[in-house]
């Protein structure tokens, strides 16, 4: 069996993948803050599902990990995740001399693309065709695979497409830029555009706008417009088949899918170069509840590296 661990900001899952490719049960736990405090989760997550899939911490062929922030694959060590209060931690290392098993350290995105291309795989039978996975979380980002592999680019920056500048006089980004496609599609865009007292300011903003509020039909809008200008970016650029979005935001659902498609529609209705792309026809969401990052980071130790 390979062992996948996600290790997110506040919380950590695994599920493990059998010789026949199906899923076992999945775990799920607080994920501690700090270098030990997060490789004891690790810890405890690998010995609980040893428990769960009766194989025992022995019996994992792999274990594979993703996680949030700057990852150097090869070695396994964190350069940096700050959500999680690391700098510099030796994740896969560590690990693997607490298991004596082979240890592979991923960026979370990266992983979730993976797993995403294996759920597709599995859907429609085509494991080798080019996908990206557009992660719609706090931030934006996307992870890109090609016949299987991982595309990561000269420098391992890949699919970082939250951060190019869509507009010269938008709002401030982190990265020191402005007016990137993250300020408009994200989470925090979200957050931006619908100030809320819900928990939820996603739902909370198409609900509203559902309604009738007009203020809240120009913030989703504004925000879907983003979503899909990410999927025409990543068609552009890259040609993918397939953009399968996913991240927390992916639980909008149809209501997400329904209106970014949309959007593509109406521009390939003005423009023939658009329309003989199909970007509509290319875009999904990702099932709820699915655990791609779990799942991609099972597959990371198979996974060749472009």
């Amino acid at each position: 069996m390979r062992l996948g661990i996600d290790i997110g900001g506040t919380k950590t899952a695994a599920v493990a993948i059998g010789a026949d490719g199906e899923l076992s049960d999945q775990v799920r736990m607080p994920t501690g803050f700090g270098a030990d405090a997060v490789v004891e989760t690790a810890v405890r997550t690998v010995r609980r599902m040893g428990e769960l899939t009766g194989a025992g911490i022995g019996g994992f062929e792999s274990i594979g990990i993703g996680i949030p922030g700057a990852v150097d694959n090869g070695s396994g060590r964190v350069a940096h995740a700050v959500n999680l209060g690391l700098e510099g931690l030796d994740l896969g290392p560590r690990l693997a001399d607490e298991f004596r098993v082979r240890v592979r350290v991923e960026n979370d995105v990266k992983a979730a693309a993976l797993g995403a291309h294996h759920l597709l795989g599995v859907a429609d039978g085509l494991r080798a065709r080019s996908m990206a996975y557009l992660n719609l979380g706090t931030g934006l980002a996307a992870g890109l695979v090609l016949d299987g592999r991982l595309l990561r680019g000269g420098h391992g920056v890949a699919g970082e497409i939250g951060h190019i500048p869509v507009d010269p006089a938008g709002e401030p980004c982190a990265c020191g830029q402005r007016g990137c496609l993250e300020t408009v599609a994200s989470g925090s865009a979200v957050a931006r555009l619908w100030p809320t007292d819900s928990p939820h300011p996603a739902p909370d903003l198409f609900d509203a706008a559902e309604r009738g509020d007009a203020r809240a039909i120009a913030a989703r809008d504004t925000f879907l417009a983003g979503v899909a200008s990410a999927v025409r970016i990543l068609v552009l650029t890259s040609d993918m088949d397939t953009v399968v979005i996913g991240g927390g935001l992916s639980a909008l659902g149809d209501r997400l899918l329904v209106g970014v498609r949309g959007i593509l529609s109406h521009w390939a209705a003005s423009s023939p170069f658009l329309a003989s792309l199909d970007l509509q026809d290319r875009v999904q969401v990702i099932p709820f509840g699915f655990p791609a990052a779990a799942v991609g980071a099972a597959l990371v130790g198979e996974a060749a590296h472009g």
